[in-house]
């Protein structure tokens, strides 16, 4: 077993499923999406980004995924705190749709990115 490979499968599929989790739920009550949710979902995503440097055709796909969810995660993130921080009218059911929407994008490239490893993976070839 490939220890390296372990840890990199941990972080796509932990990235996923944090994604996942913090999107799921009404698209305008902020009562179910967890802020803390998706900061992980960042963390998680950021880590996953890095893992991913790799100079194969499949690697610079994996890392381009990788890429488009922490920007659309940065970017609900962005809006959260401004909608928090800035906003006067705090967090309202316009600002955490915009922030579940954002995420859900995110969400789109983690799955393509958890296909991409289980194609990757179906396809290996024990030498």
């Amino acid at each position: 077993m490939n220890l390296e490979k372990v840890v990199f499968g941990f972080f796509v599929l932990l990235a996923a499923t944090l994604n996942f989790g913090f999107f799921v739920g009404d698209i305008a009550d902020a009562r179910v999406h967890n802020v803390w949710e998706l900061f992980l979902a960042v963390v998680v995503n950021a880590i996953a980004t890095v893992l991913k440097f790799d100079r194969t055709q499949l690697g610079a796909v994996h890392l381009a995924t990788s890429l488009v969810a922490l920007l659309q995660l940065l970017a609900a993130t962005s809006v959260w705190i401004w909608a928090v921080q800035v906003s006067a009218d705090g967090l309202t059911p316009t600002h955490i749709s915009s922030v579940v929407s954002l995420s859900g994008g995110a969400l789109l490239a983690n799955i393509v990115s958890v296909v991409l490893l289980v194609v990757e993976t179906a396809s290996f070839r024990r030498r």
